[in-house]
């Protein structure tokens, strides 16, 4: 089962694992090898790949590459969930046994039976001391919740249902410690009240006018004013209240597109070529996917909310993760980018009144924006097994709950930082009515 890099590198941890088990998922944002060298670490087009000495050989192992992943590597829990999937559960039960208190057994333990739903036939632990299912040097965590089954503590961002995770580059640290919205109160204060009172009405139908522009939509007063009125209230809106997201969507959507539900149909994302051909770019979930998904977005937003989770990268993952699902027809990305000003809001961050210019610098750089995007759907294209109809409808043949479920969405939360930077701001100050 081994499998070798073109240089006859051994692969290590969630890469090995991804080849024997889980070959059509997503690759892994940190890949491992086994070298004739010294240990070195290379990073570029935001992934990091680490080169490890052969004292660090795992062989054709599961457990000793489970072991590896736990231990040295961030995280990719789409590739453990599709492992954990694959393998006979005896493998991580008798691992457990043979190590009842071992940190690495039981967060492995806790990790199948989260990902998979499926109990171990292994009792409580009974000892050992409780230890974090993320390394909280890796990743952004939530609030310690305490797992007394595994003795692990749950510091997951989500649930099962949906479980993004963000890691800590040295980029995202850097954007975290520049405090941008200490930085935007500087700057509001310095202006005068009334030039503030005139600004937010501006600013809010400015944001309103660059969400529909990115669609390439000139919406109707009315509906640029309801739009306008979502986002005057965005810091009370409910994510929880799935009849209140299906309200926004009718207040925003053409009428045709109203919805009442979640939609029931296979939703792609495309475009008509000059020869006519449809070129599909995002294949959203499943229909019958959609209601758990759209769950597990309702769980993690509050609990992201609930743990006081860094503003922005709260923000990005709700947001994203809400456009990932795509639960609607029509107005997803609309919906997405008011996430990220209902998050901002609902945190204090963004300063009391007042809005980021998000889709405005979306807007500016629409190249960048495709190209977050596009890091999610273009992995998960070559995973999912689709066909058109005679219908010409997309037909989704493979279960592909687990490429939604979770994700690494590190890229997204360090583009939002640099859409939400304080030049963005100063720009946007600029052009405020005098």
């Amino acid at each position: 089962m081994s499998e070798r890099a073109n240089d006859d590198r051994a692969m290590l941890g969630h890469m090995w694992l991804r080849s024997a088990f889980a070959p059509q998922s997503p690759p892994p944002q940190t890949e491992s090898y086994l070298v004739s060298g010294a240990r070195s670490t290379g990073v570029g087009a935001g992934r990091t790949v680490e080169f490890y000495p052969r004292s660090y050989a795992t062989g054709d192992n599961v457990i000793a590459n489970l072991r590896f992943a736990l231990r040295h590597e961030s995280l990719d829990l789409g590739v453990l969930a599709a492992t954990f999937v694959t393998i006979d559960p005896e493998v991580v039960a008798a691992w457990v046994r043979t190590e009842p208190s071992g940190s690495y057994a039981r967060r492995a333990w806790f990790f199948y039976e989260y990902l998979t739903g499926e109990r171990l036939d292994i009792p409580d632990a009974a000892a050992g001391n409780y230890v974090e299912a993320l390394d909280p040097q890796k990743h952004i965590v939530g609030a310690r919740r305490n797992s007394s089954r595994h003795r692990v503590v749950d510091n997951l961002l989500g649930t099962p249902d949906l479980y993004p995770t963000v890691r800590r580059t040295a980029k995202l640290e850097g954007q975290i410690g520049i405090h941008i919205d200490a930085e935007a109160r500087a700057i509001i204060e310095r202006y005068d009240p009334a030039v503030l009172a005139r600004a937010v009405p501006h600013l809010v139908t400015k944001e309103t006018r660059a969400s529909f522009a990115i669609e390439g939509e000139a919406p109707s007063p009315d509906r640029t004013e309801r739009f306008v009125a979502a986002l005057r209230s965005a810091s009370g809106f409910d994510t929880g209240d799935k009849e209140a997201i299906v309200r926004l969507q009718n207040a925003i959507v053409d009428r045709r597109y109203a919805a009442t539900d979640w939609h029931s149909f296979q939703n792609f994302i495309g475009e008509t070529t000059a020869d006519l051909r449809e070129e599909v770019h995002f294949i959203c979930p499943r229909p019958d996917d959609v209601p758990s998904l759209m769950t597990g977005w309702m769980a993690l937003t509050a609990r992201m909310l609930a743990d006081d989770i860094e503003p922005l990268v709260a923000a990005a993952v709700a947001a994203f993760a809400f456009v990932i699902i795509h639960p609607f027809e029509d107005g997803n990305g609309r919906i997405h980018r008011f996430i990220v000003h209902h998050v901002l809001s609902k945190t204090g961050f963004s300063p009391d009144s007042m809005i980021f210019p998000v889709s405005a610098a979306i807007v500016r750089d629409r190249r960048s924006y495709d190209a977050v995007l596009e890091g999610f759907s273009r992995p998960l294209l070559s995973a999912i097994e689709w066909g058109w109809t005679s219908e010409r409808e997309i037909a989704v043949r493979n279960d592909t709950a687990l490429l939604y479920r979770f994700f690494d969405a590190t890229s997204i939360a360090e583009y939002l930082y640099d859409r939400v930077s304080i030049p963005s701001v100063r720009t946007c100050a600029k052009n405020w009515p005098s």
